[in-house]
């Protein structure tokens, strides 16, 4: 099998992926790459996910890239602007042609002996093998299982007469209008599939096992229609107001984990001046302190609008048993329903299932730490890109992509082939860097699979972006934790 040697080899071209690869172009001039994509097209979760109203759940100005102005005014924007705005990118940055669509990486080794990774690919249109070799590894497939959604079984569910979906997996022939539709959740994919179908349905009801907290925002943000208006450069336009967005993101942050009590008394009274009176409150009222989980943020209150209009409504309730024309809950309501949606969820998978071995030793991702939560522990020559929870995930993901490129230009300057991050006693913690903070069921789900959380600096895990900023742009590439190294002297660290 004939092997294809590139300086920076890319798994994913998605958000991350995409901005990793123009990165490295850009600012590591000279660099052979290539991107390694399953899917057909670009885009990632914005070509997966085809459901009614896919939404970004952050503001566009932080979600855009650093590099490439987001020209729109709306806040939050759909689905299929986002994925055109991603290839946009990939087209521009010289990234579209460099992409292999329909690999699957299968597994990856890197060779101390050689200062390479080599990495098994299959073609997934014609089930042959093909093999890559590169200096340096880029995972930039997020966290999601793209195969396989967090799908539990309900009671009774095999009874049910009707149809049964899951956004992940949304057909694109299904007729929901005069139907009655049950969507069982009460995250960002519920609540924004609520308002969506609402409109053609017959009635829409969430299904909750209990309530999120929900911020509405405007649906155009008003400073960027101003500036728009006042023919301001859209650069410039651009940097406004996404440092605005980006201070008010981390403020926000830090005043819900600082003042819960009244965080939690300000979100309420948002949500009941904008629900109005007909709307039971218990459906809104967490149990849990914001930022427990991830707000959930609707444009134009357009929830709110459809459950005053009486074409949706919020049952909070636990599920006894699915029946054959619907649901019936623990308290003995039962919902009518032609399709249940089950907005359960995603299980978490890292690097899209690829095996991962350093000198033929299995490297066990969920024993490691990240270093400057960007390097992998005692895992030479790769970058694992994982995004923000707490706010934008682009935010983190150019930083990161930032961060490896600098590397990638201190290593050629200095004449090094290796760079291996070394953790040291009591550098590791019992928490995944996700499971720590945030409750929600997909990060309690990644315990197993995602890196530790770090005790101390380099390794702790911060989401916060100044102090990423400052730590990934500005602070100097060499550390004694990152050991450099000539290809062929190099001693290969212990696998965990």
């Amino acid at each position: 099998m004939e092997q294809q040697h590139v300086d920076v080899l890319v798994i994913g071209a998605g958000i991350s992926g995409i901005s990793a690869a123009c990165h490295v172009l850009r600012d590591a001039p000279g660099t052979s790459l290539v991107v390694l994509e399953r899917r057909a097209r670009v885009g990632g979760t914005w070509d997966l996910f085809r459901y009614p109203g896919i939404r970004s759940d952050s503001d566009m100005s932080t979600f855009g890239f650093g590099f490439r102005p987001w020209r729109g005014a709306r806040i939050l924007a759909g689905g299929a602007e986002i994925r055109q705005y991603v290839e946009d990118a990939a087209a521009d940055g010289s990234v579209l042609e460099r992409i292999r669509f329909g690999r699957r990486a299968v597994r990856a080794n890197f060779s101390y002996a050689t200062g390479r990774w080599d990495v098994e690919v299959e073609d997934e249109n014609t089930g042959g093998r093909e093999s890559y070799s590169a200096g340096h590894l880029i995972g930039a497939t997020g966290y999601y299982d793209y195969d396989r959604p967090y799908r539990p079984q309900f009671p009774g569910e095999e009874d049910f007469q009707g149809t049964l979906v899951h956004p992940q997996h949304w057909p694109e022939d299904l007729d929901y209008s005069g139907k009655r539709v049950v969507v069982i959740g009460s995250g960002a994919t519920a609540i924004t599939l609520l308002p969506a179908m609402a409109e053609a349905a017959e009635h829409v009801t969430m299904l909750q096992r209990s309530p999120t907290y929900v911020l509405a925002l405007p649906e155009v943000d008003p400073l960027t229609f101003v500036l728009q208006k006042l023919r301001a450069p859209a650069g410039l336009t651009y940097k406004i107001s996404r440092g605005r967005n980006i201070a008010l993101q981390r403020g926000s942050y830090a005043f819900c984990r600082k003042y819960p009590r009244l965080a939690r008394k300000m979100l309420l009274g948002l949500v009941r001046a904008r629900a109005g009176k007909s709307v039971d409150m218990r459906h809104f009222s967490p149990h849990y302190k914001p930022w427990d989980q991830r707000l959930c943020v609707v444009p134009g209150g357009d929830l709110f609008k459809v459950l005053r209009s009486g074409k949706a409504s919020v049952a909070t309730d636990h599920i006894d048993t699915f029946t054959a024309d619907g649901i019936r809950l623990k308290s003995g309501e039962e919902l009518k329903a032609d399709i249940v949606v089950t907005a359960t969820g995603l299980s978490v998978r890292l690097l899209g299932g690829m095996e991962l071995t350093v000198d033929g030793r299995p490297v066990d991702i969920a024993n490691r730490v990240l270093y400057k939560a960007v390097l992998l522990e005692g895992v030479p020559n790769m970058s694992l890109v994982i995004g923000y929870t707490n706010a934008s995930w682009t935010l983190k993901a150019d930083l990161a992509a930032g961060y490896t490129a600098r590397l990638l230009a201190h290593m050629r300057r200095h004449g090094h082939d290796i760079a291996t991050p070394v953790a040291g006693e009591g550098d590791r913690s019992e928490f995944s860097v996700m499971g720590e903070a945030l409750t929600s069921g997909y990060i309690a789900r990644a315990n197993e699979v995602m890196p530790r959380q770090g005790t101390r600096d380099p390794w702790r895990l911060w989401n916060n972006y100044y102090r990423d900023r400052a730590m990934l742009e500005d602070a100097p590439i060499d550390d004694s934790a990152l050991r450099f190294e000539k290809a062929g002297a190099a001693e290969s660290l212990p696998a965990a």
